[in-house]
């Protein structure tokens, strides 16, 4: 029996019903999918992914990509997902290595990494030459493009969603039921497409956790949004990469926890200690005061 065949049958199996304080009655609403895709790399058997069921070479693509086992798109010979059987087929151009230890992170469902080192670029802090500065509007505007992009989340809910952009608009975006599978469907797609995400900010809808804060720092994003909160371990992770680290960005409002020096803003020490305001006084070119 096929995936599809599957998915008939539990949409016949499963009316949802809903309690309004009084009674119950019928809703129509299907849940979100919960697919899992076998990964074989090089004939090797090398994980279950557990995701959303669109766009999974993009996925695929972008967790090879984090693991390390590729880096360029060419170092992919062959990638086919068969969405029927819940298999993907992938040949490398090297080889997988015989003794992999996961590690299992803090993902939706339990995430998996082979690769997940502390930090992905040098520890130290840059000065504001070594990136690019935002504008808190900048930050504001791209997590409510995010919100307006969230398709998944308005008809099924239980969705999260990630983009990358210039603070200006988005360049990609991803949703899936895995947080962490968002950064890897933008990192497959911007491999698969040749997208530099360098100096680029990405935000998300959902937690910031030291995965996440590692993903970023090995596609040299250099600032993290969240409209909730990070956790400490990816704090020290930003901290030591360099990275930009927001949280709770709401209603043009936000936290940050790691290199506020990208952010364009002026600090208390910048202003002039005891003026509140200034008022201009002088006379027009006739010698009429100004108003």
């Amino acid at each position: 029996m096929t995936r599809e065949k599957d998915r008939d049958e539990a949409d016949r199996k499963s009316p949802v019903l809903r309690y309004d304080g009084r009674l119950l009655t019928p809703l129509e609403h299907h849940p979100v999918r919960e697919f899992p895709l076998l990964l074989t790399v090089n004939g090797v058997d090398l994980a279950t992914l557990i995701a959303s069921p669109h766009d999974l070479a993009y996925l695929v693509a972008g967790f090879l990509r984090m693991q390390g086992l590729v880096e360029r798109a060419d170092d992919l010979l062959t990638l086919s997902v068969c969405p029927d059987f819940g298999a993907a087929s992938v040949r490398i151009r090297g080889e997988v290595p015989p003794r992999l230890k996961p590690t299992l992170t803090s993902g939706c469902g339990t995430g998996i990494t082979f690769n997940l080192p502390f930090a992905s670029r040098a520890p130290g802090r840059p000065d504001a030459a070594a990136g690019p500065a935002f504008a808190p509007e900048e930050v504001s505007r791209m997590m409510s493009d995010l919100a307006g992009r969230a398709e998944g989340y308005k008809s099924h809910g239980g969705i999260h969603s990630a983009a990358v952009g210039d603070g200006r608009s988005i360049l990609l975006y991803a949703e899936d039921i895995g947080r962490h599978n968002t950064l890897d469907r933008i990192a497959g797609e911007a491999l698969l497409k040749n997208i530099d995400l360098s100096g680029k900010i990405l935000v998300t809808s959902g937690r910031v956790s030291s995965e996440m804060a590692v993903k970023a720092g090995a596609l040299g994003i250099a600032l993290i949004a969240s409209r909730t909160s990070p956790t400490d371990l990816a704090v020290r992770i930003c901290e030591d990469s360099g990275i930009t680290l927001i949280g709770y960005a709401r209603g043009g409002r936000f936290n940050l926890y790691a290199h506020p020096w990208r952010i364009a803003v002026p600090s208390e020490e910048e202003k002039i200690a005891g003026i509140t305001c200034v008022i201009l006084a002088g006379e027009d070119v006739k010698g009429n005061p100004w108003e």
